[in-house]
């Protein structure tokens, strides 16, 4: 199988080709190529496919194999390789996801290679029915507690096509994600399960984000979950709409419009391409 390595602000994948590539157990590839010690090391596998509804569809798979619906950070990958690898040949295209179809914009530099992409992420979705969670079904989620390992954390939960629960913390740089990350992501209150963001305000349009993906543990990025941090701030007044967001693997540049829909920017890293007996 042939396989390109890529990353948005650290978040790196595995990506396939599958205009040309066939990969028929994704799930257990993905936890193959995953593997930082035994395989080509990532957060997960994606794969680049046709679509018969878009200019190219997007699966992605984390690290321990299931399937989830959407990642910024990576949809911002499929778009440099659909457009550097001559998949695609115009700079706004549209993507398929399991969270619906998106519509990005590339920017290139003088050699017209992609090095940043703005994604229209959507719509934000802020019923419990829509994360989903647990309870009436047509509530929002905002400043909500939830009680874990006997301390009370206040949650603010948004879909962005797939579940995220923000809690803002005083000093993320020292809090313990790996303690209360997985026990969040795996509460009875969500039933597909739920990535968990944890955030610090640096000023109204600055934060410092910190992230528990569901099903790969603490990365460096998440686009979405970026993308949930910046609806959070501003239910909870605590934030302007747009905002810059420090994640552990870069900058993302995220604004909730007055159309509604959630855009955001950053870069769109290719490393290294190879091939791996599956």
């Amino acid at each position: 199988m042939k396989f390109t390595k890529m990353h948005g602000a650290g978040n790196d994948y595995v990506y396939v080709n599958c205009f040309a590539e066939r990969v028929d157990n994704p799930a257990e590839v993905a936890i193959r190529v995953s593997n930082r010690n035994f395989g080509i090391g990532s957060d997960g596998l994606i794969l680049i496919m046709p679509s018969d509804k878009a200019d190219v569809r997007m699966r992605m798979f984390n690290s321990d194999g299931s399937e989830s619906e959407m990642c910024g950070n990576g949809i911002r990958c499929v778009a440099k390789y659909a457009y550097d690898h001559g998949i695609v040949g115009k700079k706004e295209i549209s993507a398929e996801t399991g969270a619906g179809i998106l519509t990005l914009q590339l920017f290139t530099n003088e050699a017209n290679k992609v090095e940043k992409v703005r994604v229209n992420m959507g719509k934000p979705r802020l019923t419990r029915g829509e994360i989903p969670m647990t309870g009436e079904a047509g509530a929002r989620v905002v400043s909500e507690p939830l009680n874990v390992l006997h301390t009370t954390f206040r949650i603010t939960c948004v879909s962005m096509g797939n579940p995220h629960c923000v809690i803002f913390v005083d000093d993320v740089e020292n809090f313990q994600v790996e303690k209360y990350g997985p026990i969040i992501e795996n509460h009875e209150i969500f039933p597909r399960r739920t990535n968990v963001e944890f955030v610090q305000i640096i000023s109204r349009t600055e934060v410092r984000q910190r992230t528990w993906e569901r099903g790969a543990g603490e990365t460096l990025a998440c686009g979405t979950g970026a993308s949930a941090v910046c609806v959070a701030g501003a239910l909870n007044c605590l934030t302007e709409k747009r905002i810059l967001n420090h994640l552990s693997g870069g900058d993302l540049e995220l604004e909730w419009a007055e159309d509604g829909f959630l855009y955001m920017t950053g870069p769109a890293v290719e490393v290294f391409s190879g091939e791996i007996e599956i």
